[in-house]
C-alpha cells in the first residue's frame, strides 16, 4: 500500500510540475503576443545599388560588381541609384568600398572634362602627394629639372582633377591622375612626360586652361 502511495505522490507531483511549466509558456507567450501586436511595423526599405567588391577608379562597373542593397526610405543617400539604372558608360570617379552605395556624385558625368578640353591620364612619381588630392581640385603642374640652379618649368595652371583611378599607388610606381585640359596643354603635358619629372601644388581656379 504505500508503495502505491508512493507511485500516487509521484505522478501528482509530475503532474503540478508540467501544469506549471505549461501555465510558464503560456504567460511568455501571451507577453510576446501582446508586444508583437503594439510594436511597430519595421519601416520601409528600398533597393539601392552598391558594390559587391572594393572598386578602383576609373572603371566602368559590370552586373558582377554590384549588389542591391536594402536601405531605410528615411536613411538613402542623396542621388543614390537604384537597380536597373543604367550604368553602361558610367566610369567612377574614385574607388569605392564593398558594401557602399553607389550615386551619382561617384561617377564622371557625360561632359566632365567640358567644352573645349579633353580628359588627360597623368602618372606623377610621388604618390603621397597624390593621396592628398580628391576629384574636383584644381592644381598647378610643374616640370621638375635635375640641377638645382634652375626652376622647375610651370605646364599648367589650374587645371581640375577629374578622376583619381589608381588604387595600386605606391613610391616606386607613382600614382594615376586624370585632369581635364585643353589640347595645347595635353599636348605639352605629353610631351614633358617623356624626359622630365613633373610634380603638382594645389591651387585655386585657373587663369587659362
Amino acid at each position: 500500500m504505500s508503495r502505491s502511495h508512493s507511485l500516487l505522490r509521484d505522478l501528482l507531483k509530475a503532474v503540478r510540475w508540467h501544469r506549471r511549466l505549461l501555465a510558464g509558456l503560456s504567460a511568455a507567450a501571451a507577453v510576446y503576443f501582446a508586444l508583437a501586436a503594439v510594436s511597430p511595423d519595421p519601416p520601409p526599405t528600398v533597393a539601392v545599388l552598391a558594390a559587391a567588391r572594393d572598386l578602383p577608379g576609373g572603371v566602368v562597373p559590370t552586373s558582377g560588381d554590384l549588389r542591391t542593397l536594402h536601405l531605410p526610405a528615411g536613411a538613402l543617400p542623396t542621388g543614390v541609384l537604384r537597380p536597373g539604372a543604367d550604368l553602361a558608360k558610367r566610369v567612377l570617379a574614385s574607388p569605392v568600398r564593398s558594401g557602399e552605395p553607389l550615386t551619382d556624385a561617384r561617377f564622371l558625368s557625360p561632359n566632365t572634362p567640358g567644352p573645349g578640353l579633353g580628359a588627360y591620364p597623368l602618372r606623377l612619381d610621388d604618390a603621397d602627394i597624390v593621396a592628398l588630392l580628391r576629384v574636383g581640385d584644381r592644381i598647378d603642374l610643374y616640370a621638375a629639372t635635375s640641377t638645382g640652379a634652375d626652376s622647375a618649368a610651370l605646364l599648367a595652371d589650374g587645371v581640375r582633377v577629374i578622376a583619381l583611378p589608381d588604387t595600386r599607388a605606391s613610391p616606386t610606381t607613382g600614382a594615376l591622375v586624370v585632369i581635364a585640359a585643353s589640347p595645347d596643354t595635353i599636348a605639352h603635358l605629353a610631351q614633358a612626360t617623356t624626359n622630365t619629372r613633373l610634380t603638382l601644388a594645389l591651387t585655386g581656379p585657373p587663369t587659362s586652361s
